[in-house]
């Protein structure tokens, strides 16, 4: 086929300069030139004419050669061999059988010799031969199109932009106008965008050796590390597109040439390996159209005349959390800026207790409780919403304190906006999570949950899809009663009740400036115990509401949707990453049918480009490596819920997250650890075992032992990281210290007064940075007086220390008064987490990885630590058992 496309491509070219000569020597035409005299003649002498055709067949069977073409001729083969490499010795060529079968059908469906050409087959398909009908003649294909066009105009108004069926047929008609305007003008676009996925698809199939792919790697990373540098969003599009061909080619290759076992035992683990890359390769692509486009939305005003503004209930929820966690709440929402005669608060105690009853009172907020405690969280909102009347609720879990300007940050997005049914703002905590207090990098290392509120919110809010999280949020009370209150069908009732507004066609916004602050979870415990409520929750809603499917959403937000259920699966692939390079060190399985060198030179692409794009997307929101630690410190504990809660999605209770305990002394939590203690375990085994093999092992599998014992090595550095976690550092301190700078007075029992201000401040005190050094005795009493806006308002104190310029005092015993004016002066301030989100050190991925290492080599260092101290106890145990008898 390719030599018949030569010698045609010879004489078409042939007969143009024929013609061309022929015009130019017109009378009154230019003197042909010496070069296309010389062509001429070259091309019109038989000689040369045998030379050019015996050039481009020597061409062709090279080509052949190269590809494994075995009929020359046979255009088949030819396809076949551009697509699929073909087959190692003594392997099955499963891609030539494939064809094979699929051609015999055809050609006998068609009528055609079974080595008919490609027109003679184009011809057979379309055109009307003597004795019947062709297979499939052209007006067959328009009543085809004309019957399903209404079909697939519908179907891409309903399902794809979310217009809902009963729409008015003057919308439909406008949409439709506005959609064909668009196709005139993306007609271009269209056919670029066409050209570059002919290219793409080229790109991403084109069989290349390990030193080939090697250099394209090193060109493509090239790009990747000049566009990672360059400030824009259009650069995070070129490294989306540079990685998906990196994982594309990866993934080609992955499924169609390292796949060939020669044991049952290497199949069921490889294809069990695959099954886990499969899930990682879905999650990527659906985190980078997630996150392709953060909104960066900005806040709506308000009105300036007050009578314009809306009615508002806030809801505080509580069960069994201490006084202690929820006067600070409720405080800080009294100090709201919102009209009073427009802002109600409502204490909802599913506790029914006296003294949160009589708390209500004092604090002058309604208490509301219930005779049971029927779907938790969930229920508890749902029987104060036929209780009150104001037009949006806004609700705040029982330890997240708001702001005052919280209701006029979030409520001009309503106003502006009739179909906003949700404004959710970001979830911050000024106490450190276990991940940060147990490894000591708060302010170094991002937590684990600021990723999702740092860009995936943000990217959500891109495609009209952000979430409600459960607090720290506005609801339209219409929308929520539409849908029938908070959902109940699941452990995750916000993130349910959001998608079920937007299959209602609700609209929900997400500003990313942080109003409201909380505890986080204090030890590793509980930390994983509220993970697991989570994705348990997510399998659910992914089972009973699945977004992929039904009526009422958008691509994007079906995307956005499905990223966040899908990704509380990692459990069951995290855990096949740790064990899989052990198959082969300890067991001797191939698990990739492949050379280490093409390993390599495919996987190692990927995982830069995935890398780079991500640190890139992610910036200061997740360093590079730290999700293989959160992941594998999780992986254990919601493997199982998630697949249960897939097959049973009914099974499961909501639990309540404990905040504001005490950790009164530094412990190794031996009972968390146990999973990753085992995963550590089989771990070093293999590493062992890989050692053992070097020396004594076949030499010629040399390739793969490294890259097993790197494998190993990664795995052993993140596990180790995670037992470092386990290691519960010490927490006696009730209330956090809060670093904040703002102007402050320092009033002396000697009548002077100081101008100051603050470095940071807790419940319990705070401390000063003085102008000047002040020789105050510990002891000593004083005032400190804060300021608000215009408001001033003093509190009495008492001095624990100091040091240089800073003096450290403590709160004496507060009224109730005061104690309110303090929450509203420190937490309650407007600006109290204006910088939140400024200063935070950008991911570098080659320090990340250190810093990994480091966090791994502690963990070992914690754990020898520990067990040695275990056997010193069981000696002296022993020695003192010796003694006594």
């Amino acid at each position: 086929m390719i030599r018949d496309a030569l010698h045609s491509v010879y004489r078409l070219g042939s007969e143009i300069l024929a013609v061309r000569l022929a015009v130019l020597q017109r009378p009154g035409g230019r003197s042909p030139g010496a070069f296309e005299w010389m062509l001429a003649a070259t091309l019109r002498s038989p000689a040369h004419r045998r030379w050019i055709l015996q050039f481009s067949d020597e061409v062709v069977a090279r080509l052949a050669m190269r590809l494994d073409v075995r009929q020359v001729d046979e255009w088949r083969d030819w396809w076949l061999r551009i697509l699929f490499q073909p087959a190692r010795t003594g392997r099955p060529d499963y891609p030539g059988r494939a064809l094979a079968w699929v051609n015999e059908r055809v050609t006998q469906r068609l009528e055609v010799p079974a080595g008919a050409g490609f027109w003679q087959i184009v011809r057979a398909l379309v055109w009307r031969r003597g004795d019947r009908r062709p297979a499939f003649p052209p007006y067959v294909a328009w009543l085809a199109f004309r019957d399903n066009y209404d079909r697939a105009r519908l179907w891409i108004v309903h399902t794809l932009f979310g217009i809902p069926p009963d729409t008015p047929a003057q919308l439909a008609h406008r949409f439709d106008v506005h959609l064909a305007r668009v196709m005139q003008w993306r007609v271009t676009s269209a056919v670029v965008a066409l050209l570059g996925l002919i290219g793409v698809f080229w790109i991403v199939t084109t069989p290349f050796d390990p030193f080939e792919q090697l250099l394209f790697s090193i060109c493509t990373l090239t790009l990747a590390l000049v566009f990672r540098r360059l400030d824009s969003q259009y650069s995070v599009l070129v490294l989306i597109g540079l990685s998906l061909i990196s994982t594309i080619r990866y993934v080609w290759w992955r499924l169609t040439q390292s796949l060939a076992f020669d044991t049952v035992a290497e199949a069921a683990v490889g294809y069990t390996l695959v099954a886990a890359e499969m899930y990682t390769w879905l999650i990527l692509l659906m985190g980078y159209l997630q996150t392709v486009w953060p909104l960066q939305r900005r806040i709506v005003p308000l009105p300036p005349d007050t009578r314009e503004w809306p009615s508002v209930d806030i809801y505080i929820p509580t069960y069994n959390e201490g006084l202690d966690v929820v006067r600070p709440t409720v405080y800080a929402a009294c100090g709201i800026d919102w009209p009073s005669d427009k802002l109600n608060i409502y204490l909802l105690d599913d506790g029914r207790r006296e003294v949160m009853r009589e708390f209500a009172a004092h604090a002058g907020v309604h208490y509301v409780t219930r005779p049971d405690n029927r779907h938790a969280k969930a229920g508890n909102i749902n029987h104060a919403l036929g209780m009150t009347q104001g037009e949006f609720i806004a609700i705040f879990d029982c330890d997240h304190i708001p702001v005052r300007s919280f209701l006029q940050t979030t409520m001009g997005a309503f106003l502006k906006d009739a179909r906003c049914s949700l404004v959710q703002t970001p979830h911050h905590f000024f106490s450190d999570d276990p991940f940060e207090r147990n490894l000591a990098t708060r302010g170094a290392v991002p937590n684990e949950g600021r990723l999702f509120y740092g860009i995936v919110q943000d990217g959500n809010d891109f495609w009209n899809a952000a979430f409600f999280c459960g607090s720290c949020a506005v609801l339209r009370r219409t929308a929520l009663e539409e849908v029938g209150g908070v959902a109940v069908e699941t452990v995750t009732e916000d993130a349910h009740t959001a998608l079920k507004m937007h299959r209602r066609g609700w609209n929900t916004v997400y500003l990313k400036v942080v109003q409201a602050a909380g505890l986080a979870t204090e030890s590793l415990s509980g930390h994983v115990g509220q993970r697991i409520r989570w994705a348990r929750g997510m399998a659910q809603i992914f089972r009973v509401d699945n977004p992929l499917f039904g009526r009422g959403l958008k691509f994007g937000q079906r995307i956005c949707y499905a990223n966040a259920m899908l990704h509380f699966f990692y459990g069951i692939p995290r855990i096949i990453f740790l064990l899989a390079p052990i198959c082969y060190l300890f067991f001797g399985l191939h698990i990739v049918q492949a050379a280490a060198l093409s390993i390599c030179a495919y996987v190692l692409p990927h995982i830069a480009h995935a890398n780079i794009a991500n640190s890139r997307i992610q910036g200061k929101y997740r360093h590079s490596f730290w999700s293989d630690v959160y992941e594998a410190v999780l992986a254990w504990y919601v493997a199982l819920p998630t697949t249960v809660a897939f097959f049973n999605p009914r099974y499961g209770k909501f639990n309540v997250t404990a905040k504001g305990g005490l950790i009164e002394h530094s412990f190794f939590d031996w009972n968390i650890s146990k999973p990753y203690l085992v995963l550590l375990g089989f771990n070093l085994l293999g590493f062992l075992a890989g050692i053992a093999r070097f020396f004594y092992g076949p030499s010629h599998e040399t390739g793969a032992l490294i890259f097993n014992l790197a494998w190993v090595t990664f795995n052993l550095a993140v596990l180790g990281a995670a037992v470092a976690v386990a290691t519960e550092v010490k927490q006696v301190r009730r209330t956090h210290r809060v670093s904040m700078r703002m102007p402050a007075t320092l009033a002396l029992p000697d009548g002077r007064t100081l101008a100051c201000h603050t470095r940071d401040f807790s419940g319990g005190g705070l401390g000063l940075r003085l102008p000047v050094t002040l020789n105050l005795s510990v002891g000593s009493e004083a005032l400190v007086t804060l300021a608000r806006g215009v408001n001033e308002y003093g509190f009495p104190v008492s001095v624990v220390g100091a040091r240089g310029h800073d003096l450290y005092l403590a709160f004496m015993p507060l009224t109730p008064e005061q104690d309110k004016h303090l929450v509203q002066f420190t937490f309650g301030r407007a600006d109290a987490w204006r910088d939140w989100d400024a200063e935070r050190p950008h991911d570098e991925p080659i320090k990340a990885l250190f810093d990994m290492l480091v966090m791994g080599l502690r963990g070992y260092q914690v754990l020898a630590n520990y067990l040695l101290s275990k056997l010193v106890m069981r000696w002296q145990n022993r020695l003192r058992g010796m003694r006594q008898t």
